[in-house]
């Protein structure tokens, strides 16, 4: 992983927020934008990984984040990476084709969560849920003109 200053800053308040949270199988969930974070190539797409489920599942909001210090191209990820229950989830994917940094994080994202093996119990809804995710893979790997 890139280690910088801001990405310090980053797995700090990750871990913070998550600290108390588990994944499916009972897992720390910080484990979760752990991984994602050492695929990432630099330091923005590394913060953002870090902090892509923060403003969803926790407390804290991209004001708090604003106030933390992180730049606005990574608030703008972030806001994007935010899904609004009222939006359809597969519009909501295509709009991250806008945004490269939150496209490349969420594909991580994506690719980390269909994995199955990272499960205790594998159920139909499991299945379901990794069949949504492949979907929404295939969507941000299509050509921009393709949306």
């Amino acid at each position: 992983m890139l280690y910088t200053d801001l990405t310090k800053r980053a797995l700090k308040l990750c871990f913070a927020a998550h600290k108390d949270q588990t994944d499916k199988s009972g897992l720390p969930y910080v484990f979760h934008p752990f991984h994602l974070a050492e695929q990432m190539p630099d330091e923005l797409t590394t913060v953002v990984a870090l902090l892509h489920d923060v403003v969803e599942d926790t407390p804290y909001t991209l004001e708090d984040l604003a106030k933390l210090g992180f730049p606005q191209k990574v608030l703008s990820s972030l806001a994007r990476l935010t899904h609004d229950p009222s939006v359809p989830y597969l519009d909501y994917v295509a709009a991250l084709k806008k945004d490269p940094i939150a496209r490349q994080v969420k594909l991580a994202d994506l690719r980390h969560n269909s994995d199955l093996t990272r499960l205790d119990h594998v159920d139909e809804k499991a299945r379901q849920r990794a069949e949504k995710y492949v979907a929404a893979i295939r969507l941000l790997e299509q050509p921009d003109g393709d949306l």
